[in-house]
C-alpha cells in the first residue's frame, strides 16, 4: 500500500508539473476578460497612484497627467508607475504602426494597463494555487478548492485587475510565500527514515527569490512589513525550540545575511528609480513614515472604528467563504504536522497583520488584500470537505485532481449564485458613469478636433494654440479619471481639488476647520461659484461642457441668475446623462452624472493650469 501511495501520489506531481503552464494559460485568459468586462469605478488610487505618474513618466509634463500632493512630497515608490510607464511606450510603439488619428491607436494605449494587470492578477491566482498544491498535495481537493475559492471571489473579481499598488502587493505576497522556506518551521529536525538533520535552506535560489519579492512588496507598501515580521518572528521561534545544534545556527544566519542582501538588492533598484524620477535622491517610504507621524494626515481621509476589519473588511474580502475561513483561522485543517505548522503560521500572520492595522486610525479593505491568499488556503480544506466527499473508488490517474461527488449542492449554488451576482453588480452597475461620462468627452473631442487628435497621437503634445476649455467637473475630487482616460493633452480640463492641510499641525482649530475646494463647492455651491471660481480676476474660462451629478443642477441654473453668472454670458444644455448604480455611499455623488452643454465655443487660449 505504501508504495502504491507513493507511486500515485508522484504521479500527481508529474501530471501538476505537465499542467501548471496549461493552467496558467487558462487563468491569464480569464483575468483578461474580467480585466475588459470591468466596467465600473471603484476608487480614486487606480488612476491617481499608479496611472497618472505612468503616463507622465512615459509621454512627458506636457502630456497633462495629474499628480497628486503624495508625489510632489515624493510619499509613493516610483517602480509601480514605472511598470505601467513600460507597458505605455510598448503600447504606444505598436499603436504608432497605424496611421496617426485612428482611434484604435487611443484604445490599445488605454489598454495597456489592462493587459498588464491582468497578467500581474493571474499570476497571482496561479501561485496562490501551487502554494496549495504545496501545502495539501497536488491531487487533494483543498488545493482544487483553494483555486476555485481564488477564481470566483467577487473581491478578488473586483480588484485583482485593478491597477492598485495593494493588487500587485498581493500578488507579490503570494508568490514570496511560494517560495518561502516552509521547512525552517521544523528545522534541525530528523526522522526514523532519514537520521540526519536536514538543512531547510538547502535551496539558497528559492530563498533568495522569496525575499527579493517581500522587499519588493515592502517598498511598494510599507505596511505589507507586518506579514513579513509575523511570518520570520514565527519562523525563527520555531527554530529556536528545535535546540542549539549547528545546523539551527548556521540557518538562522544565513536566512539574516540572504534577508540582508536581497533587501539591499531591492532597496538599490527602489533608489536608483526613485532617482530617475524625482531627479534628486530620495526614499519614499521614510518620507511616508515620517510624514504619517509628523502629519497625521491618515486621519484627513477618514476614521473607522477598531473592529472594521473584523466586521466590514474580513467578510468582504471572503464573502461567501467567510464561515470556512473563520474556522481555518481558528483551527486549521491539517492532516501533518507539516501543514499543521504552515497553516498556523499563515493564520498568526493574518490575525497578526489585522490587529496591527486595527490600530491604525484610517482602515480600507484593501490594506488587508494581501491577506486574501492566505483566507483561501485555510478556508480550502474545509470549504472541499463541506461541498465534497471522497470518490468511491481510485481516481483514474488522467485527470490532475480526482473527481469526488458533491454534496449539499444546494448551498454550493447558492454560493455561487451569490458570488457571481455580486462580482456582475460591481463591474456592470455599481458607478460605470466615471469611465462612460469620458468616453463621451474623448469622442466629442475626436469629432471636433481631428487635427488635434493626429498631434497628439504622433507626439502626445497639446496643439498651440490649445484648443478651447474643454470640461470642468464640479464633483467631489477624484470622481473620474483623468488623463490616462481623457488621453488627449488638448482635451483641457479642470476639477475640484482636495489637497490635504499640509500646512496646519495635528489636534489644532486650524485642521479641524480646514475645508478643501471640493467642500468650499458643497458647502455653498452658489457662493463658491461667485466668489471663487468665476471670481473677477479669476483666470478661469468659460467650458465647452460641465460634468457634474444631477443633484447640482438647480445650483448651476441659479448661478447663472446672478450677475456673474449672466455676465459668462452662458446657458446650460443636458447632451449627456450616464446611470451611477442603485445606490452610493456617497451622497454627493447619488444619482446620474450628466453633461451640460453651454453654448459657449472659445477660440482664446484656454488655460494649461491641471490640477
Amino acid at each position: 500500500m505504501a508504495a502504491s501511495s507513493s507511486s500515485s501520489s508522484s504521479s500527481s506531481s508529474a501530471r501538476n508539473r505537465r499542467n501548471r503552464p496549461v493552467f496558467l494559460r487558462d487563468i491569464v485568459i480569464i483575468r483578461l476578460i474580467n480585466a475588459w468586462w470591468i466596467a465600473t469605478f471603484f476608487q480614486p488610487d487606480e488612476f491617481f497612484q499608479s496611472l497618472e505618474p505612468a503616463w507622465r513618466l512615459a509621454f512627458g509634463p506636457p502630456s497633462g497627467a495629474w499628480l497628486t500632493w503624495e508625489w510632489h512630497y515624493q510619499l509613493r515608490s516610483s517602480l509601480h508607475p514605472a511598470l505601467f510607464s513600460a507597458a505605455y511606450m510598448v503600447a504606444d510603439k505598436l499603436s504608432s504602426l497605424l496611421p496617426a488619428g485612428n482611434v484604435l491607436r487611443t484604445a490599445i494605449v488605454m489598454g495597456a494597463p489592462k493587459v498588464l494587470q491582468a497578467g500581474i492578477a493571474g499570476l497571482g491566482d496561479w501561485y496562490t494555487w501551487q502554494l496549495a498544491v504545496n501545502i495539501y498535495g497536488s491531487g487533494s481537493n483543498a488545493s482544487f478548492f483553494a483555486l476555485c475559492l481564488q477564481i470566483f471571489s467577487p473581491w478578488q473579481w473586483y480588484v485583482s485587475t485593478r491597477t492598485f499598488s495593494n493588487s500587485l502587493e498581493t500578488t507579490l505576497t503570494v508568490m514570496a510565500l511560494y517560495y518561502w522556506p516552509w521547512q525552517l518551521l521544523g528545522a534541525a529536525t530528523s526522522t526514523k527514515e532519514n537520521p540526519k538533520p536536514v538543512n531547510p535552506l538547502r535551496n539558497l535560489w528559492q530563498l533568495r527569490a522569496s525575499l527579493c519579492l517581500a522587499a519588493l512588496a515592502v517598498v511598494l507598501r510599507p505596511t505589507n512589513v507586518l506579514i513579513w515580521a509575523a511570518i520570520v518572528a514565527v519562523a525563527l521561534t520555531r527554530v529556536a525550540l528545535q535546540g542549539s545544534s549547528p545546523l539551527t545556527w548556521i540557518s538562522t544566519l544565513t536566512l539574516f545575511r540572504e534577508a540582508f542582501l536581497c533587501g539591499s538588492l531591492i532597496l538599490g533598484l527602489s533608489f536608483v528609480s526613485d532617482r530617475l524620477y524625482f531627479g534628486f535622491w530620495t526614499f519614499p517610504p521614510y518620507n511616508w513614515l515620517i510624514f504619517n507621524i509628523s502629519k497625521s494626515l491618515a486621519v484627513f481621509y477618514g476614521r473607522n472604528p477598531w473592529h472594521y476589519y473584523v466586521l466590514q473588511g474580513i467578510p468582504l474580502l471572503t464573502t461567501t467563504s467567510l464561515p470556512f475561513a473563520l474556522w481555518g483561522l481558528y483551527k486549521p485543517a491539517a492532516s501533518s504536522v507539516d501543514q499543521a505548522n504552515t497553516l498556523r503560521t499563515l493564520s498568526c500572520t493574518v490575525f497578526a497583520t489585522v490587529v496591527t492595522l486595527s490600530l491604525v486610525a484610517h482602515k480600507e479593505v484593501r490594506f488587508i488584500y494581501p491577506l486574501l491568499p492566505a483566507l483561501n488556503i485555510l478556508a480550502a480544506p474545509l470549504a472541499a470537505s463541506f461541498f465534497t466527499s471522497p470518490p468511491s473508488s481510485p481516481p483514474s490517474p488522467k485527470p490532475i485532481v480526482p473527481r469526488p461527488r458533491l454534496r449539499n449542492k444546494p448551498y454550493l449554488f447558492a454560493a455561487l449564485g451569490v458570488n457571481l451576482a455580486l462580482a456582475g453588480y460591481v463591474t456592470f452597475l455599481h458607478q460605470p458613469a466615471p469611465l462612460t461620462v469620458l468616453s463621451y468627452l474623448r469622442r466629442e473631442y475626436e469629432r471636433m478636433h481631428p487635427a488635434s487628435v493626429q498631434l497628439a497621437h504622433a507626439t502626445h503634445q497639446a496643439p498651440e494654440p490649445q484648443d478651447e476649455f474643454f470640461a470642468l467637473f464640479l464633483m467631489p475630487c477624484h470622481s473620474t479619471p483623468w488623463r490616462s482616460h481623457l488621453v488627449y493633452p488638448g482635451l483641457t480640463a479642470y476639477a475640484l481639488t482636495c489637497e490635504p492641510p499640509l500646512h496646519t499641525q495635528p489636534d489644532t482649530v486650524e485642521r479641524d476647520s480646514y475645508r478643501d475646494e471640493a467642500d468650499r463647492f458643497y458647502d455653498d455651491p452658489v457662493h463658491f461659484l461667485r466668489t471663487e471660481l468665476f471670481a473677477p480676476g479669476r483666470s478661469m474660462r468659460k467650458p465647452r461642457y460641465i460634468v457634474g451629478f444631477e443633484s447640482i443642477e438647480p445650483w448651476l441654473r441659479e448661478f447663472l441668475d446672478t450677475d456673474e453668472g449672466k455676465a459668462l454670458g452662458i446657458t446650460i444644455r443636458r447632451v449627456w446623462g450616464g446611470f451611477n448604480g442603485f445606490f452610493n455611499e456617497d451622497w454627493r455623488r447619488a444619482g446620474k452624472l450628466l453633461v451640460w452643454d453651454t453654448g459657449v465655443y472659445d477660440n482664446a487660449p484656454a488655460p494649461r493650469h491641471t490640477p
